[in-house]
């Protein structure tokens, strides 16, 4: 099997696996014993048997919103390389397309929640288009900053020739980077300190409003989608932050996934250990990510 293949089949297969060292991670602090690894996986298989229940004030836009969401989030798994794994597909220019693709699946969740009437999912849906016009331009710029230390403008071209040369002579610049897109990876997936996705309080909540009215298999189309976030803006940091490019395919791939697994145990300790923040401070931290990617961009 080509190499190139190996990063989309994993993400598809093992995205819902972060979820669950996530919720580990979390319950080992509390002192729990917790769910299964696999838990996100019992969770989408039993949603799929299950039946949908649509409102009378829905359209094709509510039904659409799921599957279609998934479909994009597959689509950037195609541009997307693990490490030194090459993508299955791959042009100059591609980090921009791949953003459009993230802003693209947001604009599906958020148009199925107003497509619901509902002035809960609407204040979602208005929360989350707020802090995205802060996010995505920090993902755009610390993409960029590294763009410009490699020359490339695709994620392959931008990921695959980082190395411990490349910290050596621009590790600050790669530190800063990190840093804001680490900030935008809690922010993107609503992770604590910016949302927490198992809280029951509408007024509270920014991504979970926005899918109250789904069940069954839409239900299971969100879980994964966020899922499948969750691996590509992880695969991003991963691929940046540990520079293992041995040519070995195995080595290389089993670098990728731990450095993976390590980002979600972070994740987790993350959320065992702070508080979310009110939703006036969501917006600063989402500026300081913004200004740290840029600061990357500017320094050499």
């Amino acid at each position: 099997m080509s190499a190139a293949i190996l990063p989309p089949v994993l993400a598809l297969a093992g995205a819902p696996l972060l979820q669950g060292i996530i919720t580990r991670t979390k319950a080992w602090f509390a002192g729990r014993r917790g769910p299964p690894l696999l838990q996100p996986y019992y969770d989408i298989a039993k949603l799929l048997r299950k039946g949908a229940v649509y409102s009378g004030t829905t359209s094709w836009v509510f039904r659409l919103g799921p599957a279609a969401g998934v479909g994009v989030a597959a689509l950037c798994l195609l541009f997307l390389p693990l490490g030194n794994l090459p993508a299955p597909f791959s042009f100059e220019g591609d980090l921009v397309f791949v953003i459009y693709l993230l802003a693209l699946a947001r604009f599906l969740t958020v148009i199925a929640a107003m497509d619901t009437g509902s002035a809960f999912e609407g204040m979602g849906a208005s929360r989350e288009m707020a802090f995205a016009a802060l996010a995505e331009p920090a993902l755009l710029f610390g993409l960029v900053a590294v763009a410009r230390q490699t020359g490339r403008l695709s994620l392959e071209g931008l990921i695959r020739p980082i190395d411990v040369g490349d910290w050596a002579a621009h590790g600050a610049t790669l530190l800063l980077v990190l840093a804001g897109l680490f900030l935008v990876f809690l922010a993107e997936n609503s992770r604590i300190p910016v949302d927490d996705p198992t809280t029951h309080l509408e007024l509270t909540m920014i991504h979970e409003v926005m899918v109250l009215d789904h069940g069954g298999p839409d239900f299971a189309f969100v879980e994964y989608a966020a899922a499948l976030k969750l691996w590509i803006l992880g695969a991003l940091i991963t691929g940046i932050a540990l520079p293992v490019r041995t040519g070995e395919v195995a080595i290389d791939l089993a670098a990728m996934v731990a450095g993976l697994a390590g980002l979600a145990v972070l994740v987790g300790i993350i959320e065992s250990t702070l508080v979310r923040l009110r939703l006036v401070q969501v917006p600063h931290l989402l500026i300081g990510a913004c200004s740290l990617a840029l600061l990357g961009f500017l320094i050499q």
